[in-house]
């Protein structure tokens, strides 16, 4: 059967998208060294590009890849001393068989051991993220680089110095045992969770967000899902995304420019995610205690569910904020808990709560803090303070999109 250079392109490119992390797991595993395992992955992709364009595409690409990636690993293995010496650095742990599990192998997928590995506590949470991006996603660190707006040499250095922190502090490549795996999750879940934040609303740029970035992220985190399907937080992260995801269309108007949820034409709304994430939210909910992520999702189905703005149940609202405060007490948290008592009390309740954020260093150059202190004295009537607000928000706002939303608030107050 021939088939066309087009048609291999095509394969290949799928398989990357799809397959990428489950080669080079699997050939990280034989390969006991990162680096090792990439070289042999990317040559498996580059074998495949001459030897499917003869022999024609395989029934299950991800498994000739992989046959191809380990073989050259074990090759490269016996040749090299220097390898040998560096064996330790990936073997699988014994705790892989650990009695805790019952030896039920409940953790069989390579994958789960790559995600860990690249989450792992003793690395920065921006080593954690580049490396996750590059080994489980498969970015290049032109990519990773590009989508957060720093230099390609400074990624690859970033990346280089976490892979020689693992092989210094021989960070083992297995997934952590049962009694370590909550602390260990939640590393997982932030990472997933920026890689989705950092792509559903960019720092920088003429877009209000970051397609590809923002897909790679919901990507992580069906991927950990479906690998800790009883971990009622990796649930509750893959719903509390889909249900902001559902949102996306209508975020922007036909001519680019921001649409507050309160304005959004809700018909525009991805109904098959919002089902999707409400069910997540209930699976996650039924399994307490509810973590942070089980709140955040719940008050995203709250919005969900509402067919109106006017319909948002706002008190339930501040109700989930306030225990969402109180297992994470994060000042971005309380300023979103400002916007639910704006609507669930009064804005001039909330102004309370936002004049006390201002005095926290962690927020001072927060875009979304000086905004929000705005539209609160906007909505109390408090017109020169809000053009003030308004305009200390603007030095702090990058992202194009949302200083034209800014300068239009101006333009209304002037």
């Amino acid at each position: 059967m021939s088939v066309t250079p087009a048609e291999v392109a095509s394969a290949i490119e799928q398989a990357h998208h799809q397959e990428w992390a489950y080669v080079l797991a699997a050939t990280a595993r034989v390969a006991a060294d990162l680096d090792l395992a990439e070289d042999c992955v990317q040559d498996a992709y580059a074998k495949a590009l001459v030897h499917w364009q003869a022999e024609g595409i395989p029934r299950r690409p991800g498994a000739w890849l992989t046959t191809v990636a380990t073989r050259r690993a074990l090759e490269q293995r016996r040749r090299s001393a220097v390898l040998e010496r560096k064996l330790p650095l990936l073997v699988p742990d014994p705790v892989d068989n650990d009695p805790q599990d019952g030896g039920t192998g409940v953790f069989p997928d390579d994958r789960l051991r790559l995600v860990f590995t690249c989450c792992h506590p003793a690395l920065s949470q921006e080593s954690q993220v580049a490396l996750t991006l590059k080994l489980v996603c498969g970015l290049s660190s032109a990519e990773i680089a590009k989508a957060f707006l720093v230099k390609e040499a400074t990624l690859q250095a970033r990346i280089t110095r976490a892979k020689h922190k693992i092989a210094k502090t021989r960070i083992p490549y297995r997934v952590p045992r049962v009694g370590e795996l909550p602390e260990r999750i939640d590393a997982v879940l932030d990472v997933v969770h920026l890689v989705y934040s950092v792509g559903s609303t960019a720092k920088f740029g003429d877009q209000l967000s970051r397609p590809e970035l923002a897909r790679r992220g919901l990507e992580l985190a069906r991927m950990v899902h479906l690998l800790l399907p009883d971990s009622a937080e990796a649930s509750a992260l893959l719903g509390h995304l889909l249900l902001a995801q559902s949102r996306e269309a209508a975020r922007v108007d036909d001519a680019g420019r921001l649409v507050l949820m309160q304005d959004q034409d809700r018909s525009r709304w991805d109904g098959e995610l919002i089902a999707k994430g409400v069910e997540l939210v209930e699976v996650a909910l039924g399994q307490p205690p509810v973590g942070r992520f089980g709140l955040l999702a719940a008050i995203g189905a709250v919005h969900a569910e509402a067919r109106r703005w006017e319909d948002t149940d706002w008190d339930q609202i501040l109700g989930l904020y306030d225990l969402l405060l109180a297992r994470w007490p994060s000042p971005v948290v309380a300023l979103n808990r400002a916007v639910a008592v704006s609507y669930a009390e009064s804005p001039e309740a909330a102004l309370e709560v936002v004049r006390e954020l201002i005095e926290d260093p962690a927020l001072a150059t927060y875009p979304y803090l000086a905004a929000t202190h705005a539209d609160l004295l906007r909505r109390t009537g408090q017109r020169q303070a809000a053009l003030t607000a308004y305009e200390e928000a603007l030095t702090f706002t990058d992202n194009a999109v949302e200083a034209a939303f800014l300068n239009k608030r101006l333009d209304e107050l002037r």
